[in-house]
């Protein structure tokens, strides 16, 4: 969200105050994505029993859907750029299950220190994001890898689900 309305004004030549305005949309669809998320989570873990596929299927629909956000790199339009991103947003906010597979994963006894951790690590990124996005837009003059940057995050989750949680169970020590 920190870099967002900057976007709106270089790239879509918004006015601050449509950029304003043009941000908050993104972002009640952000909100309604994570009570979506989570409805199909708890939804599929009643249906099916298992918390990988409940825990996992809201991941790849949601990044799946994220990744929409590249597209805005081929428009300019404001309309078009805030319903890509709003799009986007409603797909990060489904696949927004960090604090749902700390609980499921983390050692009873170590619950709070594993969610600090996770904690810690969710700050370093919303730090190190902008400024690595400013480098970026700094460096090409263009929006447009920093949103590619972005999105590749996406399919880092994808992979990272994918390839090292694998299966959701609860550690224990």
């Amino acid at each position: 969200m920190t870099w967002f309305p900057i976007y709106l004004v270089a790239h879509s030549g918004m006015s601050i105050l449509g950029a304003g305005i043009g941000t908050a949309v993104p972002a009640a669809f952000g909100l309604a994505g994570g009570i979506v998320g989570g409805l199909l989570s708890d939804t599929t873990l009643r249906r099916t029993g298992s918390l990988t596929l409940a825990r996992g299927l809201p991941v790849f629909i949601g990044f799946g859907i994220a990744l929409v956000m590249v597209a805005a790199n081929f428009t300019s339009s404001p309309v078009m750029v805030i319903g890509l991103m709003s799009m986007a947003f409603f797909g990060k906010g489904v696949a927004a299950l960090g604090w749902t597979m700390i609980s499921d994963i983390a050692p009873k006894n170590l619950i709070g220190t594993t969610g600090g951790i996770f904690s810690m690590i969710s700050g370093v990124s919303g730090v190190l994001t902008p400024v690595i996005m400013g480098y970026v837009v700094s460096a090409t003059g263009s929006f447009d890898w920093a949103i590619v940057y972005v999105a590749a995050h996406c399919l880092l989750g994808m992979a990272a689900f994918a390839l090292v949680i694998r299966r959701i169970e609860r550690i224990e020590i």
